[in-house]
């Protein structure tokens, strides 16, 4: 079974190259919320919706302190073209070896068309500036879920 992290928990750290290959730790968000989704592979429907719906919602995430990371296993070039291509304004995270992706349990077995494989299971981690994990969503559907993360961030911010 894989180990998500739940409320309450410590998030766990991580250093990772962004898309422009700088190294990116969770202590680099001392004083901010962050929103870390994982998704399977750049520049496909669903994480193209899921990445267009973040960065339309960005500047209402910046005013709440809150910080997107979206993590994949695409190399930082990838990323770079992806941004590029949808005039995205968040950061995306480079895990080719997938080891931020198991940290948080988003490395799991999936099926498609019989096949069972191990791939990135489409997850979002929401964790509070003291770096706990605040709110979770393990199965997420890309459609609507930027504006259902920012609801929850409104509502735990308010506390």
């Amino acid at each position: 079974m894989t180990n998500i992290p739940q409320p309450g928990q410590p998030a766990p750290d991580f250093s990772t190259p962004d898309e422009n290959d700088n190294p990116v730790t969770l202590n680099d968000f001392s004083n901010n919320w962050v929103i870390l989704y994982f998704y399977p592979k750049d520049d496909t429907p669903g994480c193209t919706t899921e990445a267009k719906d973040f960065t339309d919602l960005y500047q209402e995430f910046s005013q709440l302190d809150a910080k997107i990371l979206g993590v994949s296993p695409d190399s930082t070039k990838t990323h770079c073209k992806f941004i590029n291509k949808h005039n995205l304004s968040i950061t995306l995270l480079s895990d080719p070896e997938h080891q931020l992706t198991e940290a948080y349990g988003a490395w799991r077995l999936k099926k498609f068309m019989g096949k069972e494989y191990m791939g990135v299971a489409r997850s979002t981690f929401l964790i509070s500036p003291d770096k706990i994990i605040a709110y979770t969503w393990p199965n997420v559907k890309a459609k609507g879920h930027a504006q259902a993360v920012l609801t929850k961030l409104k509502e735990l911010a308010a506390k």
